[in-house]
């Protein structure tokens, strides 16, 4: 039972998607995270990602809240919320700190640095989402991750920009409002993802996650401390449901409990040769296909993915290939075979992102879909602390939060 008197720690984390509107409420606790409880609704008010009813998706929002509140028997006033579409853009910025004469580097020049790398440009209706250190160059000499105590007369910052529609995020932002919540911070989905679900040490390696939503999916690619490349791409779940719906002629409905029950993104898996029956229209004979039709529908637009993927990946600038591999997360990574699909298109090994960290997780959200959830609370956490909970954030954060 949570203490209603201490409500000042505890950390929530909202994830509004297009398909599951899902919350997650933890309490810090002597430095470490402990699980207080969950909520879930169907998300309304959405079309094609979008928000279409800010009204409906705030009584979406409502009803997890409510739900968490009511296992958790705390009351939340705000919310670290999560962000993803395929609006989502990322870049490099550089910010230049001239000290004149040579001085010893301290915390606020750092941050200073970084803010004038912060400050950019962009085109309308474009919003500055999160903005990540990647690293410092001094005097010339690049490659400094935590320069701090170094002497010089140059500092650079080295940032990556992370930028969504500005419409868009104030629609989120509104309907947020709109449930009676306050919004703490507002974060991209992967980035929230990566911090429940990857720790440090595989960071050093480089790795990429893969945040599979409903409309559309997300993509990070980090190195070290250092987040290389930010995207959205334009396929997620919805799009595997449509084509079985398209090609097998059957109701969106039925697309997807075929989709849930026989599905596999890659053939061989599964036992292709097998026939399954197809829901057909009332007064018309019962139709059959063979399984392995099926999943060469789903093969087709999984390989479509994970390529877009590839593409984003060899846009990042990483000096070598992904030695910790890919992670899944999201929705769309319930699928059967889109770790073994990932594998095969992106010459790496590849896994199910799940949240870490957390004491008394319970077993039934330990899955894909619930790690983002899980992440923007751990970020809550972070953002009232100012110091790591149990884990260890990525040095550069502690920039940006300080």
């Amino acid at each position: 039972m949570a203490n209603l008197n201490r409500n000042w720690r505890l950390a929530v984390g909202l994830d509004a998607g297009s398909a599951r509107t899902r919350c997650v409420i933890l309490t810090l606790e002597d430095g470490q995270l402990r699980f207080l409880g969950w909520g879930e609704a169907p998300s309304l008010g959405w079309t094609r990602g979008r928000i279409a009813d800010s009204g409906a998706v705030a009584g979406s929002i409502q009803y997890a809240v409510r739900d968490a509140e009511r296992m958790s028997r705390a009351s939340v006033e705000s919310v670290v919320a999560g962000v993803s579409s395929n609006t989502i853009q990322g870049f490099l910025s550089r910010g230049v700190y001239e000290f004149g004469r040579p001085r010893q580097v301290e915390q606020d020049n750092l941050s200073y640095a970084v803010q004038l790398a912060s400050r950019v440009r962009l085109e309308d209706d474009r919003f500055v989402l999160q903005m990540l250190p990647m690293d410092f160059t001094l005097d010339g000499r690049a490659g400094f991750r935590n320069p701090l105590g170094a002497v010089c007369t140059r500092l650079e910052a080295n940032v990556y920009v992370v930028s969504c529609s500005t419409r868009e995020h104030q629609a989120l932002v509104g309907a947020i409002h709109q449930a009676h919540l306050a919004v703490e911070e507002t974060v991209f989905e992967p980035v929230a993802a990566a911090y429940a679900s990857i720790l440090p040490e595989d960071r050093i390696r480089g790795v990429a996650l893969v945040d599979i939503g409903m409309h559309s999916s997300s993509l990070v690619v980090y190195e070290g401390d250092a987040l290389l490349r930010a995207a959205g791409i334009p396929v997620g779940g919805e799009h595997f449901t449509r084509d079985l719906s398209q090609v097998l002629k059957v109701s969106w409905e039925d697309a997807h409990q075929l989709k849930e029950e026989y599905g596999c993104a890659i053939l061989g898996l599964t036992s292709d040769s097998s026939y399954i029956e197809l829901p057909s229209p009332e007064g018309r004979a019962p139709r059959e296909s063979t399984r392995r039709h099926l999943n060469e529908i789903l093969e087709a637009r999984a390989e479509e993915l994970f390529l877009l993927v590839r593409a984003e990946i060899e846009k990042s600038g990483l000096r070598q290939p992904l030695m910790e591999g890919v992670v899944l997360t999201g929705g769309g990574a319930q699928l059967t075979g889109m770790c073994d699909m990932a594998e095969v298109a992106l010459n790496c090994q590849a896994r199910n992102g799940l949240a870490q960290g957390v004491d008394d997780w319970p077993e039934e959200l330990d899955g894909p879909a619930w790690t983002t959830a899980a992440g923007l609370a751990m970020y809550s956490a972070r953002l009232k602390s100012h110091r790591e909970p149990r884990r260890r954030a990525p040095s550069f954060v502690g920039l940006v939060l300080k």
